[in-house]
């Protein structure tokens, strides 16, 4: 019983045994842990609506694209840290596998510091930039600003968490964001509905939940002293290694930051359309938060399956494991979609009691998903790439699609589809452009990772080995 207990809680090889169990029990703890993480936001929005109102409720939503773009830097910094770990550990370089992990620890706490010095100060300027209706224009200052005095907790839980992930540990991470997310859940009720604290309830929940996250994770990276050296040494920056970080990871950050960019454009457009329609956006936007977890989270998995298998120079187990996720991660993604399109009036009036919101909110919910099956075959051709270090294709995919095609279709659909209901153009425009940018990258991931090019991309390098065609 206390070996099975360890083996849930310690690291998982995916070198060995068959993909498919590897896979499958890597990604269901992982998805638990994700459904747990999008609880925090969630939970804030449901309750906010409900007990202070469909104004609080947009304020939200507002903050949402500028507090992702603050906090790009971290999808770097992670995204590198996950390549490297995989590998490293797959290649059983412990001295490595180590220095990488002080080294992102470092990045992680020097960010935070830039975020909160930047952020903070800026709060109003960012918030004008987003056309933040004048409604909401105080209740969502408070929310951002306190949320990015806890932007320290966000980053040292995440770049944690995504260490233990990294290491083939997706238990440990679930256990410690379920605490969190029922910690989240109790405050949230006595911030917001029992102190009457607002908005500012809400955001101060999800952070001291936070805290309470990075603090466990961090105390469970320090135990693991048979895996790697967590010391004064390996936290003190060196050059290739963080060169070698910010070159995997910064094609993600940048990747995120012009999602985050787009987003703004994007929430200044929706907020032009008045308060209603971002009430009913921030309600659609949480539900497809839900809808994106499996897909989010094979993408995860393959591409820790991929970094350990290439590290370990087992392409043969690449191919086999790049084939299982499809099948899964297809699978999941059509039984969401026919959830969405049967239960979407429930689902929007969790958030909501205003009869035109919810109306307005399922049609929205409609639109976009089919839109999920695309997206289910970008992260996974996007998952193994990253995976073996080809993390380029992602960022200008990215770019291609939402620079070059979302952003400049949501607004000139939103130009011609004017009407006097709609001055400032249809709502339906913000999520068929959406719709659009996701068919398009599902096409363009696929046609890039069919060209290979990714399996010559491992930081380990070994002799050639020869494998059958990938599905």
């Amino acid at each position: 019983m206390l070996e099975k207990i360890n083996q849930m809680f310690g690291t998982q090889d995916m070198t060995v045994g068959k993909p498919m169990s590897n896979l499958l029990s890597f990604s269901i703890p992982l998805l638990i842990g994700n459904f747990a993480q999008q609880m925090y936001s969630t939970v804030d929005s449901i309750i906010v609506g409900r007990y202070v109102g469909d104004r609080a409720l947009s304020a939200i939503g507002t903050t949402l694209p500028v507090l992702r773009l603050l906090l790009v830097l971290f999808m770097a910094v992670a995204t590198g840290t996950g390549v490297m770990v995989a590998q490293y550990f797959g290649a059983k370089d412990r001295t490595t596998l180590s220095r990488s992990i002080g080294n992102a620890v470092t990045l992680v706490f020097a960010s935070s510091l830039m975020v909160m010095a930047i952020g903070i100060p800026l709060t109003d300027s960012l918030l004008r930039l987003t056309n933040t209706p004048v409604e909401t224009f105080d209740l969502a200052r408070s929310y951002l600003v306190i949320m990015l005095w806890g932007t320290l907790f966000m980053g040292f839980y995440n770049i944690t968490s995504g260490v233990l992930r990294g290491l083939g540990n997706s238990v440990y991470p679930l256990m410690v964001l379920l605490l969190a997310s029922l910690l989240n859940v109790v405050l949230d009720i006595w911030f917001v509905a029992g102190l009457n604290m607002g908005v500012g309830g809400a955001a101060l929940a999800t952070i001291v939940s936070q805290a309470v996250s990075a603090v466990l994770c961090i105390g469970k990276l320090l135990r693991m002293t048979g895996v790697v050296d967590i010391n004064r040494a390996n936290l003190i920056p060196d050059k290739k290694l963080v060169a070698q970080l910010l070159s995997l990871g910064l094609p993600a950050g940048v990747t995120s930051a012009i999602f985050s960019m787009s987003a703004v454009f994007v929430q200044a457009l929706t907020n032009s359309m008045g308060y209603r329609i971002v009430t009913c956006t921030t309600a659609v936007m949480r539900i497809d938060g839900f809808a994106m977890l499996p897909n989010f989270t094979f993408g995860m998995a393959i591409s820790t399956f991929v970094g350990q298998n290439i590290g370990a120079n087992k392409m043969d187990r690449v191919a086999q494991g790049s084939k299982d996720i499809l099948k899964i991660s297809l699978t999941t993604a059509i039984v969401i979609v026919i959830c969405l399109l049967a239960f979407s009036e429930n689902l929007i009036r969790m958030f909501t009691t205003t009869e035109e919101i919810i109306i307005l909110g399922v049609r929205q919910i409609r639109i976009l998903s089919v839109g999920y099956i695309g997206v289910a075959l970008s992260q996974i051709f996007g998952g193994i790439m990253r995976g073996a270090g080809d993390t380029m294709p992602s960022m200008w995919i990215s770019i291609l699609t939402t620079v070059g095609l979302r952003v400049p279709l949501a607004y000139a659909l939103a130009w011609f589809t004017r009407s006097e209901a709609y001055p400032a153009g249809s709502p339906d425009a913000i999520f068929f452009s959406l719709l659009i940018a996701w068919v398009m990258g599902a096409g363009f991931n696929y046609l890039w990772y069919r060209r290979g090019n990714w399996r010559e991309k491992s930081l380990i390098k070994h002799e050639p080995v020869v494998v059958g065609e990938e599905g």
